[in-house]
């Protein structure tokens, strides 16, 4: 065999050399394979965890309406759940809601859940219960300091408790410690408010959703101290000192299926034979029982808390009450709330006088989507209703603004089309710097005072520095009237109804395309229409202080088909209520018979959140210091057990459950973006980071005392770091050693066959 092998090798020299070869080029390629393929698999897991990271929670589909998953050291695991449910009763002139919001933890954690939410903004809030298991423990009001410290020992202690606070009069917070693993506790809170009425039309609005809100960077002046004893340092302004508090995490609609399920069902009891009752932006159901109530539900039986709900309804005459009288006794006191509507001023037989009108539009990013939409449709309405003789101006505004005319100028077609034009080209970027748009349209360029001034501001609201906006209005507003156009699924009716109420004007809402021509419609006939001034209010053989007694305490003009709603505090109820002031230029003036007053529900926790009211209002207008402020504040706040900035409820279970040196994690509850809102124009054109925002955290290891919710700006938004070009690096690299390896191959073949030859 050996002297075989060695006569054949002699033979054929080159056949031996070119086995080898092949069998190195074999093992080399094979070895070459398994390399690329590790690399592309490597390579493919990281751009997986990318995606997965940067979708981070439930796709949609993925699990039902409610779940969120978090990731967490490379584990997915389920969020705290939250459920809602919404019951209200309406009862004549008021309404009671209760909320109760379920919080689930499906984790094998012991958490505390925070949770940000909306209200109506001229509700008093006056109830907490928690419910564990078969214990219901009722919540008290305490100072929020003080309530705050309570709830601290209790997280620390592993006691359960529940924390409402009002971080703006629509904006509050609950907040629940130590719930158990697979552990379900309810928080439920009450308020009471006032039934809204429009002439023929009486609604309620339940907000579901707090839109993300812009807030201004803070202004700082720094110098340096110096060693010298100059005296220099830094200063800080900022505009929005808690905008940590106001702030949640917010879903991307695109990567994420809806949470915060919603049910909710109203008690319609209106007083008198019902006609149309209609709920505009959800599908419901409505039974009758009889002529004066309603029962109306949700007809999907639960909605995504992405959108305000609201209800109107008319009665089954063509005319509603024009005047209404209720009373409630609590203590030593009778508390009054009366709705009187002033006839409607006959056309004057003579033009109406001149009017300059100036518009203003916001085109900031948390317009974007329908918002934008439904702004400009009203504000080209609004442009052909304009008359011969008005002059107007437009002023649109994001993070920056651009007035249209130096001066406003005469509503002819010339300037009308220009402005049309403007309007049409608008997009809607960036920031929402509101402040300067509204400082443009009160600086009163032409100040004939024979014309009538008013400001028609169009805007979803969506700014955490509200009172900056207040404190302007105040300073500025001199003879201009201010009418606040609310737009979207989510408007800040708190300070829509401050700004209109500051400027003496009026507000209306548009949360749909559909709406548009007869809210506007509306809104023109308050606009054309002369409003009812000089309205006084005089009791007779009533002892009571009207002074102090009487909400609002500077009765302010009402426009067209707008009620004059007072609430008051009397000693005894006697006597009569009289009501006077001008319907144009003619006096008007109507008496109430007091002993005519029906039972009402809650007027006195009415009476006290309006007294609040009052109060913050006289501080903007610098006619009360702060300290009196938050002494007014707080004493009506305990006297009548309403939730306030300065009070807080907090109901804590006596009993500790979590187990000494289980660690307690915090979850920070996310919110849905509102119904139409563009995410990407809220938060910037880039990829974005959504489960940074959405963790879960020790809640015993370095928390402050106050919870510190992570501010949904653009600037918390973090770019993933595992997106990277690795797979086309791969790719070109084995392409380069392919092509390497054919040049071998041919190389290696053209020497043996010179070496044969």
């Amino acid at each position: 065999m050996d002297n075989y092998d060695t006569v054949e090798s002699d033979e054929h020299p080159w056949l031996g050399r070119l086995i080898k070869v092949g069998l190195f080029l074999l093992a080399q390629s094979i070895a070459v394979l398994l390399v690329s393929f590790v690399a592309l698999l490597v390579s493919f897991e990281t751009s997986w965890s990318a995606t997965t990271e940067q979708a981070g929670l439930l796709q949609p589909g993925d699990a039902k309406s409610g779940t969120l998953l978090l990731k967490e050291n490379g584990t997915t695991t389920e969020a705290v759940r939250l459920g809602i449910d919404v019951d209200v009763t309406v009862s004549g002139p008021t309404l009671r809601t209760r909320v109760t919001q379920a919080f689930r933890n499906p984790t094998k954690d012991w958490v505390e859940a925070t949770y940000v939410y909306p209200l109506a903004s001229g509700g008093a809030v006056d109830t907490l219960k928690m419910v564990v298991g078969d214990r219901v423990i009722v919540g008290d009001i305490r100072e929020r300091r003080q309530a705050r410290v309570i709830y601290e020992e209790a997280r620390r202690t592993g006691q359960k408790a529940a924390l409402t606070e009002q971080e703006r009069p629509n904006i509050f917070t609950n907040s629940v410690a130590n719930i158990g693993p697979g552990e379900t506790v309810l928080v439920q809170i009450e308020y009471q408010e006032p039934v809204h009425q429009s002439g023929n039309e009486y609604s309620l609005r339940v907000p579901l959703v707090v839109g993300p809100r812009y807030n201004p960077a803070p202004i700082e002046q720094s110098v340096d101290f110096r060693n010298d004893g100059s005296g220099w340092g830094a200063t800080r302004s900022d505009p929005v000192p808690d905008r940590e508090r106001i702030a949640s995490p917010v879903l991307d609609p695109a990567k994420n299926a809806p949470v915060n399920p919603t049910s909710i069902t109203v008690h319609l009891k209106a007083g008198f034979a019902l006609g149309e009752v209609k709920s505009h932006f959800h599908n419901v159901k409505i039974e009758t029982p009889d002529d004066m109530t309603r029962v109306v539900t949700l007809a999907d039986g639960t909605v995504p808390a992405d959108r305000d709900f609201e209800l109107t309804w008319k009665p089954a005459a063509e005319k509603a009450p024009s005047v209404g009288l209720f009373r409630e006794h609590v203590g030593d006191a009778d508390y009054l709330l009366a709705f009187v509507t002033p006839p409607a001023a006959e056309q004057a037989t003579q033009k109406p006088p001149p009017r300059e009108v100036v518009f203003v539009i916001d085109n900031s990013g948390s317009m974007g989507g329908t918002s934008i939409e439904q702004a400009k449709a009203s504000l080209l309405y609004a442009l052909g209703r304009l008359q011969p003789n008005d002059r107007f101006n437009v002023i649109r505004f994001d993070d920056t603004m651009d007035v249209l005319f130096p001066a406003s100028v005469p509503a002819d077609a010339v300037h009308v089309g220009e402005a049309t034009s403007f309007v049409g080209a608008l997009q809607a970027r960036g920031g929402t710097e509101m402040v300067p748009a509204m400082r443009a349209a009160l600086t009163d360029k032409i100040g004939d005072t024979n014309m009538v001034r008013q400001i028609v501001f169009l805007t979803d609201g969506a700014i955490g520095n509200e009172q900056q906006l207040f404190e302007t209005i105040s300073a500025m507003r001199g003879r201009s009237r201010i009418f606040m156009v609310g737009i979207g699924s989510a408007p800040n009716t708190y300070l829509m109804t401050r700004a209109s109420e500051l400027g003496r004007g009026a507000f209306i809402h548009i949360g749909s395309v559909d709406q548009v021509e007869e809210r506007m419609r509306g809104l023109f006939a308050k606009l054309e229409n002369p409003a009812v001034t000089g309205l006084t209010a005089k009791f007779s053989d009533a002892k009571a202080d009207i002074k102090a007694d009487v909400t609002p305490a500077i009765i302010p003009d009402v426009y067209r088909d707008e009620p004059l709603v007072l609430a008051a505090k009397l000693d005894k109820l006697a006597g009569s209520l009289e009501i006077k002031g001008h319907v144009g230029d003619r006096p008007w003036s109507v008496t109430l018979p007091l002993k005519n007053a029906a039972e009402g529900k809650g007027l006195s926790k009415l009476w006290a959140r309006r007294k609040i009211s009052d109060a913050e209002v006289a501080r903007t207008l610098h006619e009360m210091t702060p300290e009196d402020t938050d002494k007014t504040v707080l004493a009506l706040a305990l006297d009548h057990q309403i939730v306030t900035r300065l009070t807080s409820l907090i109901a804590v279970d006596k009993t500790p459950d979590r187990p000494e040196g289980a660690p307690l994690k915090l979850s920070e509850l996310p919110l849905n973006l509102p119904a139409g809102w563009d995410f990407a124009k809220v938060f910037g054109e880039r990829p974005r980071q959504a489960p940074a925002q959405l963790r879960e955290r020790r809640a015993d290891a370095g928390q402050p005392a106050a919870r510190r919710p992570a501010p949904v700006t653009a600037d918390t938004i973090h770019l993933p770091k595992t997106a990277t070009s690795a797979e086309l690096k791969m790719i070109a690299g084995l392409i380069l050693i392919v092509l390497a390896l054919i040049l071998f191959v041919f190389n290696r073949r053209r020497t043996l066959l010179t070496d044969v030859a």
